[in-house]
């Protein structure tokens, strides 16, 4: 079992994206401050309230050098619609084959017949390490878009050596 409090490395997970391509989550982070949340899936009505402003967000994200990942026991070929639905452009991971979300401790346990991620949100320093958690479980757990900007802000200022300005 993974320790996944802030300060600690969260795991490397390889996983299929929403086009069946395995992909590490270092590499989708590229050297970037990384916004990393597990959901339940599309067809939860909290989820789909969270995910059109995450997709308000994308472009700030974008611009300023970071990265978006979401991960579900979705189906790649499901994962696909909701992101095309959402009008979203970063990546899902689909974990259908449910390989982390034990390891992981990240089980919904009042679910027991999809056994889908609670709904946790994990901002990451370019190198996985952990900044901060949000247990999204009820709604008001999860983060809100000013929270992840000055989630992003403080790890930017902290990995970019370029953020003072020159004198």
């Amino acid at each position: 079992m993974n320790d996944l409090s802030p300060g600690n490395t969260f795991p490397d997970l390889e996983l299929p994206d929403h086009n069946d391509v395995p992909r590490t989550l270092s590499e989708l982070a590229e050297g970037d401050p990384v916004v990393l949340n597990f959901f339940r899936g599309w067809w939860c009505p909290k989820e789909q309230t969270f995910f059109r402003l995450l997709a308000a967000l994308q472009d700030e994200v974008e611009v300023a050098y970071s990265r978006l990942v979401s991960v579900s026991i979705d189906d790649p070929v499901t994962q696909s619609a909701f992101r095309a639905g959402l009008d979203a452009r970063w990546t899902f991971l689909s974990d259908h084959e449910r390989r982390y979300v034990d390891a992981l401790d990240l089980r919904e346990t009042t679910d027991t017949l999809y056994r889908p991620y609670v709904p946790t949100t994990f901002t990451l320093r370019p190198d996985l390490t952990i900044h901060s958690v949000y247990n999204g479980y009820w709604f008001w757990g999860r983060p809100t878009l000013e929270e992840l900007r000055q989630e992003l802000r403080a790890i930017t200022r902290d990995v970019r050596p370029d953020w003072e300005v020159l004198r």
